[in-house]
């Protein structure tokens, strides 16, 4: 049985500033190989040259072996390209029409073959709410959304919970409202890793940052270090 594996990056990493690459660090130390094989997907940012250019700098120097999927050039094989890999990363940008575009090439399928065959799923902000049933997104230009997302693994997600002033209140006005019972919030230098969709472990690459699951419980809202 393969071990399934996702990083959820609630902000920052390589796509604001080379930095340390803790983050990035971690995430191919859950690959116990010498090169292992990365894919950058920008498609959020609509394929962002600066994106991936700064994508190849960051993990170069970590010794992996990159390559990128572009949509809004001539797209490759998909299914080829993406099962070969040792992890996908997926970067930030607008979460809707990202997965519009997955969804009309058949890529949220064959991302949810990858993951269950052992290919690690990563990503920040878009990249981090995208494999949750729902998320929070600020994909509409002046408005939080709650949009459905690729469901492998249970919940709604929020990002840059402490680092968008809006983030909080409207989580907790949701939940209040009982729209939703519960959310995953993911500060900024901060990570998710969920193993085998059970295991939750919050990864701090920042000063002091957590992963939160807010909730309601007898009128009150909890807000609880995952």
């Amino acid at each position: 049985m393969h071990t399934k594996n996702i990083v959820a990056i609630g902000g920052g990493g390589f796509g604001r500033s080379l930095g340390s690459l803790e983050i990035e660090k971690y995430i191919i130390s859950l690959i116990r190989k010498r090169n292992p094989k990365i894919c950058f997907i920008p498609t959020a940012s609509g394929d962002s040259t600066l994106y991936k250019l700064n994508f190849y700098r960051a993990f170069s120097k970590l010794d992996c072996i990159t390559s990128h999927i572009d949509f809004f050039s001539r797209t490759e094989n998909l299914e080829e390209k993406v099962l070969t890999q040792d992890i996908i990363f997926v970067g930030g940008g607008n979460t809707k029409s990202m997965l519009a575009v997955w969804k009309e090439w058949n890529l949220h399928n064959i991302l949810k073959n990858a993951y269950e065959k052992g290919i690690i799923m990563s990503g920040v902000s878009a990249g981090a709410i995208c494999w949750f049933d729902k998320g929070i997104t600020d994909s509409f230009a002046h408005e939080l959304k709650i949009i459905d997302c690729l469901g492998f693994v249970d919940g709604i997600a929020c990002p840059h919970f402490d680092e968008e002033k809006d983030r909080e209140p409207y989580v907790n006005d949701v939940i209040e409202r009982e729209i939703i019972e519960s959310c995953i919030c993911i500060e900024g230098n901060c990570a998710l890793h969920i193993k085998n969709d059970l295991e939750y472990y919050s990864i701090d690459f920042g000063d002091g940052k957590n992963c939160y699951r807010v909730y309601r419980e007898n009128n009150n809202l909890k807000k609880k270090i995952l």
